[in-house]
């Protein structure tokens, strides 16, 4: 099954995401250094879970901090795992630091 996660490749492919989709955009921010990368692996199943669950409500966009520091800076991103609830061009939610299955749902939920 393919991915329901874009991982665009720079800043202008990621702001042509959220431009083009339709509905709440959930970007997950990652980070390439070693501690950070670990636990984003972790992460990465559970957003890809989320992208199938929420299918039609949501488009999951994982994006690197280093390839899109554009939007990182623009949405205050310090760390990685972060997570941004974008709806209509707005912020409606952030989250810092890593989760397990039922926070993401918890933090989806509490702004969807």
């Amino acid at each position: 099954m393919a991915s329901r996660v874009h991982q665009p490749l720079e800043n202008e492919e990621f702001d042509f995401i959220l431009g083009h989709v339709p509905g709440p955009v959930l970007a997950y921010f990652t980070g390439t250094w070693p501690k950070a990368a670990a636990v984003c692996k972790e992460m990465d199943a559970l957003v890809r879970e989320a992208a199938d669950a929420y299918e039609g409500w949501l488009t999951a966009v994982k994006a690197d901090m280093t390839r899109c520091p554009g939007p990182t800076a623009r949405y205050g991103v310090t760390s990685a795992p972060w997570f941004v609830l974008v709806t209509a061009g707005e912020v409606v939610a952030t989250r810092e630091g890593p989760m397990d299955r039922a926070g993401l749902k918890e933090f989806l939920d509490a702004a969807l």
